[in-house]
């Protein structure tokens, strides 16, 4: 007897994709509990640009792979590289905030336009977790954006009134951001 768990094409495909996410759900959890035990080396963590961080809260909160908060963590030990660095991360993230805001001025309000710029936000707040808290409100707003852009299909348009709060949430998270900056030894 055959159980079936379709009834056309198009239900068929979804119950696929869907199997499909939980396989990357479930590999990537185990995946960051090999790393986390030394079971898996940096570079093999890396090697194929994986971000597989424990699971769901990595994937659609952090959006930062293990390896970059441990290299900003340990790029503080060392005075002057670390200082070096943390300029150099400093004007990413600044780079980063200023083409995310012009974007959404110029109306680039797609998912797919929006995306990949607050993806480089929270990546570039990311590298620096010797500068800024880990509950840096900027860091949680964009995040917060991440997930609800992550729910949208790629075509999907933020809505005017859904762009306007984006921009005072980049504002705001940037202007936060200025003030959180150490004012000496950079």
């Amino acid at each position: 007897m055959e159980v079936k768990l379709w009834n056309d094409k198009r239900e068929r495909e979804l119950l696929e994709s869907l199997a499909d996410l939980y396989a990357i759900i479930k590999a990537t959890e185990k995946l960051e509990r090999a790393y986390v035990r030394d079971l898996v080396s940096a570079a093999d963590y890396e090697a194929y640009r994986l971000d597989c961080p424990a699971a769901l809260n990595r994937l659609v909160q952090s959006g930062v792979p293990a390896t970059i908060e441990l290299r900003a963590a340990t790029a503080s030990s060392s005075a002057p590289a670390a200082t070096a660095a943390s300029a150099s991360a400093i004007a990413q993230c600044v780079q980063s905030f200023i083409t995310a805001m012009d974007a959404v001025k110029l109306n680039m309000l797609a998912n797919d336009q929006v995306r990949p710029l607050l993806h480089d936000l929270s990546t570039s707040m990311g590298k620096l977790g010797t500068v800024l808290p880990p509950d840096f409100e900027g860091k949680v707003k964009v995040n917060e954006w991440l997930a609800k852009l992550h729910k949208m299909g790629a075509g999907d348009e933020l809505t005017d009134q859904q762009a306007r709060q984006l921009n005072f949430d980049l504002e705001s998270a940037y202007s936060a951001f200025m003030a959180s900056l150490p004012t000496a030894g950079l």
